[in-house]
């Protein structure tokens, strides 16, 4: 009787535990919320940082559809901290607020949201080798994604897969 119960308790707080990060789990196959340890040698602070202050935009579509970059990305809410690079609603822009002046790369970006940013895998967006497009400021980039620099206002766009489009200029800095 004991051991039914405990094995009966055993699948319930796996079912429980399942459920829980499910629902701390945004839609579109985002990451786990995250933990504040530091990421490619980005810290999570409890401030913004406020020597180094600048934005970016970025776009991406799944075969022609948009793909929501999420809002509060980079904020770990368990851990009460922000990282330097994060987001704080689903526009697309970026917010590099750092204590220290520092080149910062778009993979970084990536590897705090947890999601890929490879030849065949954009976020949740997952496509053939060769399907990928990738444009700075309106200028198609033939390198590594991952290595684009987060420069103040630069607008980055990125098609995983056809149909393809030329990606319209963010303008909408409203003082950022």
């Amino acid at each position: 009787m004991i051991a039914r119960f405990l094995t009966h308790s055993r699948i319930v707080g796996a079912l429980v535990a399942s459920l829980a990060s499910l629902a701390l789990r945004p839609s579109l196959g985002v990451a786990d919320v995250p933990t504040g340890q530091p990421v490619d040698g980005i810290e999570c602070q409890a401030m913004e940082g406020a020597v180094f202050h600048i934005h970016q935009h970025l776009a991406v579509f799944d075969h022609g559809k948009p793909v929501p970059v999420p809002d509060d990305l980079g904020h770990a809410e368990t851990a009460q901290c922000l990282y330097w690079i994060h987001t704080h609603t689903p526009d697309g822009i970026i917010h590099v607020e750092s204590p220290k002046f520092r080149t910062f790369v778009l993979g970084e970006l990536f590897d705090i949201w947890d999601e890929p940013l490879t030849a065949t895998a954009v976020g949740p967006a997952h496509i053939k080798k060769g399907q990928l497009r990738v444009f700075v400021n309106g200028k198609p980039y033939v390198g590594d994604p991952r290595k684009i620099e987060l420069a103040q206002h630069t607008d980055i766009t990125i098609e995983a897969g056809p149909p393809y489009a030329k990606p319209v200029l963010f303008t909408q800095w409203n003082g950022q």
